[in-house]
């Protein structure tokens, strides 16, 4: 039976439908109910009402390449984005991030090593030393030859070779920068949810698997019929403000329903080949 829900944007109000529960989005993903949370309906309904029609740029944090570099860097692994973006700005206020500036490694860490206002209270920004060594090669790289822009792979393969840029940060200046749907940015929020979907096994190895796992994710997506950009964003801004305990429940309700179903994202081979 087919699932119905209105949807309402500014004054516009609309009926939208989606397959029936039991209805397989992908192999060994079923739709679920859309009312319940984080199932694949749910996200394909929390697109519907989030998604806009601003373009390919919606994404950008930075008015330029580096300035986004800084950010996607800067607001990485264990680093809230809160804290990346406001260390990123006081580079960018600094004239580290300008067109012609080379900044060092020293002046990067003098600057990022200066506790942080966010929310007006001092935060130290995490891991100062080792970002301002990436930071300052990535800064130098980009002004010798920037990245191919008319080509997502190729951008971001060219961010991937530079030193401490792992996959998921290199899809993340690629999403951000040229809004791609080619690349999934597989941060701990959206692993999850995808877990709790059914699209990823329960246990993963992100750094062997990355390109099979945005794969399977870009297979979701398409099967939902959303933008993969769109839904990467909004499952990591609604995941990371969700309860610990709740998110937990969750993925163990999850596991048992597919279990008594005879559906089980643990049986998925990984064949794809890596990006």
């Amino acid at each position: 039976m087919t699932q119905s829900l209105y949807l309402r944007r500014e004054d516009q109000i609309s009926e939208v439908h989606y397959p029936d529960a039991d209805a397989w989005v992908m192999p060994g993903v079923r739709w679920g109910r859309v009312e319940r949370l984080l199932t694949p309906a749910f996200w394909a309904y929390q697109c519907a009402i989030h998604q806009d029609a601003s373009g390919p740029h919606r994404f950008r944090t930075g008015k330029t390449l580096r300035e986004e570099f800084a950010v996607c860097m800067l607001a990485g692994y264990g680093v809230r984005a809160e804290v990346g973006m406001e260390a990123a700005e006081r580079l960018r206020v600094e004239g580290m991030l300008d067109a012609g500036a080379t900044p060092t490694e020293a002046e990067i860490c003098e600057l990022l090593q200066q506790p942080l206002l966010i929310r007006d209270r001092p935060v130290r920004y995490r891991f100062y030393r080792t970002k301002s060594k990436y930071l300052a090669a990535g800064l130098q790289a980009l002004k010798a030859s920037p990245p191919p822009e008319d080509d997502a792979m190729a951008f971001r393969a060219w961010f991937h070779r530079l030193p401490g840029i792992g996959l998921k940060t290199a899809s993340f200046l690629t999403r951000n920068w040229l809004g791609s749907d080619d690349v999934a940015i597989l941060d701990i929020h959206v692993v999850r949810a995808c877990q709790i979907a059914g699209v990823f096994p329960r246990n993963i190895d992100l750094a062997k698997n990355y390109g099979q796992l945005e794969q399977r994710f870009l297979d979701f997506a398409k099967g939902l019929g959303v933008r993969a950009s769109w839904l990467d964003a909004i499952m990591w801004d609604d995941m990371r403000y969700l309860d610990d305990d709740l998110v937990d429940q969750a993925m163990e309700d999850a596991r048992l329903e597919r279990s008594i179903a005879g559906d089980s994202a643990e049986s998925l081979v990984m064949t794809i080949p890596a990006h």
